[in-house]
């Protein structure tokens, strides 16, 4: 059966027709995917929906979140997409992980969170250190919360301290964040595979 993936996108601003280089870290991903015939279903930016705080699939009227729960849900494959703020992943990725909280209670009748059987990638970007501490973040974050994380499943380009130059600003792609992506896309579309044929038996 065929894998799929979607992206999500934690930049803290909202779509406005600039570039990203959290969607160009993306796309870099996506082209590694597309050689094992897995497509990314689009990129979901979470700035541009109500997401409010809290640790439920469902914080009440006007939350946008159910929808998008749905839609990242449906899907063999995350890409979690984020910029690095202050040495750390940004807050709109740690508001996205609180509300993933609420699988630790919507397990299935043998304990397994919607999230199992499903694998959960980095794009992280930004122009100060923090790259490690903010997967760091992220993996501990979406394992706690089911999901899997594959061998080498962080992408990310970190430029030098107190400049301005970004990601999607650079003239050509560095080999060893082509290399990097490549390697997570191999990793992540073949334990995909794995897991679809064969999830977790789950504890009964």
């Amino acid at each position: 059966m065929p894998v799929s993936a979607i992206a999500i996108n934690c930049s803290l601003k909202k779509s406005s027709g600039e570039a990203s280089s959290t969607d160009a870290m993306i796309a870099v991903l996506e082209e590694k995917f597309a050689k094992h015939d897995v497509k990314i279903s689009g990129t979901l930016r979470i700035a541009d929906y109500n997401v409010p705080p809290g640790v439920t699939s469902d914080e009440g009227e006007g939350d946008d979140w159910p929808k998008l729960r749905e839609k990242i849900l449906a899907h063999d494959i995350l890409i979690f997409g984020g910029p690095i703020w202050m040495g750390q992943i940004g807050s709109i990725a740690k508001r996205v992980l609180e509300r993933m909280d609420a699988f630790l209670s919507e397990t299935d009748d043998a304990g397994r969170m919607p999230s199992y059987g499903k694998v959960a990638v980095a794009a992280i970007v930004g122009n100060e250190d923090g790259a490690h501490w903010s997967s760091a973040q992220l993996f501990q974050s979406l394992n706690d919360t089911g999901w899997t994380i594959p061998a080498v499943a962080a992408c990310y380009w970190v430029g030098e301290a107190m400049h301005a130059t970004d990601f999607k600003d650079l003239d050509e792609r560095p080999d060893k964040v082509d290399q990097t992506a490549g390697m997570v896309a191999d990793n992540a579309a073949h334990l995909a595979k794995l897991l679809k044929d064969s999830s977790y038996p789950g504890h009964k």
